[in-house]
């Protein structure tokens, strides 16, 4: 037996191969103890503050809490679930909660990509590489938040559609709308699987239409799955987001996010790929070798086609939303069942998984601050606890003005004072967002009308405007340190 045939069949070995997954996986659980980013994201405070209301409440917002400048706007908190989930966590296990909270959510995102791939294409080797490519592109550029429960789901939505049309079997597609239940009541991008659902369902409607004509081309994929039923299925589906405390009103978010134009402009994660970083480009690889997949089929499939090219416009258009765009692409390429499918893990194998990383996250942490300590110095140095405790020390008249970035924190950190904006792009609209953005640049700030009457200026102390106030006649400087800055109305 020579070395390549050697090779071969340490990587047929089953040991050697929940090795390898087992590798990955603690790959992104030693980055998240390593970066601590569950605790670094700007938006997790006041989804924090806003599930403490629910809870406290027993009820959901309809108007925009903790705001100054827009509290009687209405506001639908569309990720209220999710909030309440994480409101928990804290209450219960304060920030470890949390940290926790998010490293599982990316663990169990960086399993499910696995997972898919190797269900479309049984080959286990090629799975692993397509999902270490996939998760490259957007597993640590987005922090754990809300959109990592879309994540998740659409995986799995994407799985079942594929094997669905790949066998003809439609049983396995009756409990969606079970999960469109829940994902409308977490998080806003459900209706992203409701389209890719919708574009499955009418190409099968039409190609079943084309069959009955007789026009079918012979190079275009016959429909495999029964029109009704798939109808059936999707008004089911439809129906099933509006079960929750919002009820349709959930839409409005939709149109008000398609209507939005200077928030698009204004915040980075909003922005179309820059090609400035190594991950775009591998997500341009996928997409790529996507494309490629789809069209060296046999015979063309329609659904496959449209859906890349719209997960191709909403990805590239929106940084943010480049999960959306990695994950269809790799799936695609990973549609090429193997004739002998590699076996997939048993539940025995994924319970000893779960358990040895549950024990690899207890004892790495020491050596890497991954406690409650060492996650309260990455938050006081990420953000202005220590002028905000001066603030709470030495309180000031308000109104309160800062910066959109610390807007969130202070929103959780200090109460008491209503933020005049915060994260929340849905709830200020393009109006607001460009008042406070060119005045934080130091364009317009003479004549914004939140400015001029903030008895208190708590802002970030890179921005332009944290420099120019030091000269303004209506304010003094009463506080400084190295990230932040607070004037008062003299």
């Amino acid at each position: 037996m020579n070395a390549v045939q050697e090779i071969e069949q340490l990587l047929r070995h089953r040991l050697v191969r929940l090795l390898a997954l087992f590798g990955m996986l603690v790959w992104v659980a030693k980055t998240c103890v390593d970066y601590k980013y569950s605790v670094r994201d700007l938006d997790l405070w006041w989804h924090l503050k806003v599930g403490d209301w629910i809870v406290e409440h027993l009820a959901v917002p309809h108007t925009g809490l903790f705001s100054l400048t827009a509290a009687n706007r209405p506001w639908i908190a569309y990720s209220w679930g999710y909030e309440a989930v994480l409101s928990r966590a804290y209450s219960w296990f304060g920030l470890m909660g949390v940290a926790l909270l998010g490293t599982a959510l990316t663990l169990v995102n960086a399993y499910a990509v696995f997972w898919s791939l190797h269900k479309l294409s049984g080959r286990f080797w090629e799975a692993w590489f397509l999902a270490a490519c996939t998760l490259y592109t957007f597993l640590f550029i987005l922090l754990p938040r809300p959109v990592f429960v879309s994540i998740l789901f659409y995986v799995v939505l994407l799985t079942v559609l594929l094997v669905a049309k790949r066998t003809g079997n439609m049983r396995q597609l009756y409990w969606l709308p079970l999960l469109f239940a829940i994902w409308a009541n977490v998080h806003i991008q459900f209706v992203y699987a409701l389209f890719v659902l919708g574009l499955f369902v009418a190409t099968q409607i039409l190609l079943r239409m084309l069959d009955s004509l007789g026009i079918r081309p012979a190079s275009v994929q016959a429909a495999s799955l029964p029109a009704k039923p798939l109808s059936l299925l999707l008004i089911a589906c439809g129906l099933a987001t509006l079960i929750g405390p919002y009820g349709y009103h959930l839409y409005s978010v939709v149109l008000s996010y398609a209507k939005a134009q200077y928030s698009y402009q204004m915040i980075v994660e909003l922005q179309p790929l820059s090609f400035r970083f190594s991950n775009h480009f591998v997500e341009l690889l996928l997409v790529c070798g996507g494309f490629v997949a789809v069209g060296w089929q046999k015979k063309l499939d329609p659904f496959k086609v449209v859906l890349l090219i719209f997960a191709s416009v909403v990805g590239f258009r929106t940084a943010r939303d480049c999960w959306f765009l990695a994950i269809t692409a790799g799936a695609l390429i990973a549609d090429f069942p193997a004739p002998k499918p590699d076996p997939e893990e048993t539940w025995i194998e994924r319970g000893m998984i779960v358990l040895t990383l549950a024990l690899f996250l207890f004892l790495l942490p020491r050596n890497y601050g991954f406690n409650e300590g060492g996650l309260d110095h990455i938050v006081s140095r990420d953000f202005p606890v220590d002028a905000a405790n001066y603030l709470r020390q030495n309180p000031l008249p308000g109104p309160l003005y800062n910066n959109l970035d610390w807007g969130g924190f202070l929103i959780w950190y200090m109460p008491q004072y209503p933020v005049a904006i915060d994260g929340r792009n849905d709830l200020y609209g393009d109006d607001l967002d460009r008042t406070f953005h060119r005045a934080q640049d130091a364009l317009e700030y003479k004549n914004d009308p939140y400015l001029a009457k903030a008895g208190c200026v708590f802002l970030t102390k890179e921005y332009p405007l944290a420099m120019v106030l030091k000269y303004d006649p209506r304010f003094v400087e009463v506080y400084e340190d190295p990230i932040a800055i607070i004037y008062a109305r003299r």
